[in-house]
């Protein structure tokens, strides 16, 4: 919390970004430990370091431009792989019925455990190599549920 850090659905982590509010032109460097944010329309949820250094803390959201610094190197054996998040849980068994009718929908689901505070089971379908078609996936399942946002699979 009091590293300048931040989460985002779809960059490796260990990329770093430079974050400017739009709002007052301050920015921020931060890097990219974690998955997030899980809420539709919002991009990336910042540090309570990086949110304070571009004052964000009294509003909590602003209009921001990501500008990449750097990215790890990505090795030539691993592919990058997408996927849909439906839902996060924190009952394992709400997330595992979810699951069931996910992929008696859609052919493949899974729960994932994301550890932090709170913990959550993620239910995930589909696994695709790229964005675009992980937006087209998205696009069916937001039809069918109503709740679809792409995350990276790391």
């Amino acid at each position: 919390m009091e590293k300048l850090t931040a989460a985002h659905r779809t960059l490796p982590f260990n990329t770093w970004v430079r974050v400017t509010n739009l709002t007052n032109g301050k920015t921020v460097e931060v890097r990219i430990i974690d998955r997030g944010p899980f809420i539709d329309g919002r991009i990336i949820d910042l540090s309570h370091a990086a949110a304070q250094a571009i004052d964000l803390i009294g509003p909590g959201i602003a209009q921001v431009r990501l500008d990449i610094i750097s990215a790890p190197p990505q090795p030539p054996s691993t592919p990058t792989l997408f996927a849909i998040q439906i839902g996060a849980f924190v009952d394992r068994g709400h997330a595992d019925r979810v699951c069931n009718a996910m992929e008696e929908q859609f052919g493949t689901a899974r729960v994932i455990f994301r550890q932090g505070p709170p913990s959550v089971w993620r239910v995930l379908v589909g696994a695709v190599s790229s964005l675009d078609d992980a937006n087209v996936l998205a696009d069916h399942v937001r039809t069918q549920t109503g709740e679809a946002l792409v995350v990276r699979l790391e």
